[in-house]
């Protein structure tokens, strides 16, 4: 199998406990599972190729999750987004295959720390919480999961300006993930990104990513919700901070 793959050994070994992390990660705060993955993976592996292998994990933990979502969640809100995401996915496609690999990774882990650190600032936008600020969101949402596979970071901080419920933030957040996720299958596969071989990745890694997501959800305590989120963006901005700084002396 690892030849089908074509991963050394101890790179496939070191992608499945990182999805699996990555997955207790999602299933505990409903985010994160890519962000995780792109800011520990990217050390050995493109963004480029990352994405891909990205999109199985998060299809995975988005049938494990979004059930509620279907409940809860603002429909008018998910589908402006993700309208405005596959808008903007083939121009974050197109920025990450133009650029240089290492350049690729810098990219990558800087839109994870600006975004990561956006959040834990709980930096408000009102113009988000607009008509245009929610095409916009999803079109910027398209791009950064083009260039890193974090769009729903970018709808996290949108979710934020909009004073929604808690409820109904996460269960919004859910079912972008999902509905984006089957919408981009298409996008990535014309632009060359999603073949046979990301494809088996994938697939081989999604199980990982799934017993993580249900570990993460039997985790879940409500006492430590205010926890949760604060801990992930903190763990994600120290990540990506310290694959800067390896890209920066490897330079």
């Amino acid at each position: 199998m690892i030849d089908a793959l074509a991963l050394p050994t101890d790179h496939f070994v070191w992608l499945i406990l990182i999805c699996f992390v990555a997955g207790m990660v999602r299933g505990f705060s409903g985010f994160a599972l890519s962000a995780v993955v792109m800011a520990i993976a990217v050390m050995f592996l493109a963004p480029i190729t990352l994405i891909p292998i990205l999109w199985f994990q998060e299809m995975t933990a988005s049938l494990l999750m979004v059930r509620g979502g279907m409940k809860d969640a603002n429909r008018r809100v998910v589908t402006g987004l993700v309208l405005g995401s596959a808008f903007g996915l083939p121009i974050g496609l197109s920025l990450t295959q133009s650029l240089p690999v290492d350049t690729s990774k810098l990219v990558a882990l800087s839109v994870i720390v600006v975004l990561a650190a956006t959040q834990l600032a709980k930096l408000r936008l009102p113009v988000l919480a607009t008509r245009p600020g929610l095409w916009g969101s999803g079109i910027l949402a398209g791009i950064v999961t083009g260039l890193a596979g974090v769009g729903g970071m970018v709808v996290a901080l949108y979710v934020l300006a909009s004073n929604a419920p808690a409820r109904e933030m996460r269960a919004s957040l859910v079912m972008f993930l999902f509905a984006s996720s089957v919408i981009s299958l298409a996008t990535l596969t014309y632009f060359g990104v999603m073949n046979t071989e990301s494809a088996l990745r994938g697939l081989a890694l999604a199980p990982a990513s799934a017993l993580g997501v249900i570990a993460g959800k039997s985790l879940f305590r409500p006492a430590w919700e205010p926890y949760y989120k604060p801990f992930c963006l903190c763990l994600l901005i120290g990540l990506a901070t310290l694959g800067i700084l390896r890209q920066g002396i490897g330079a």
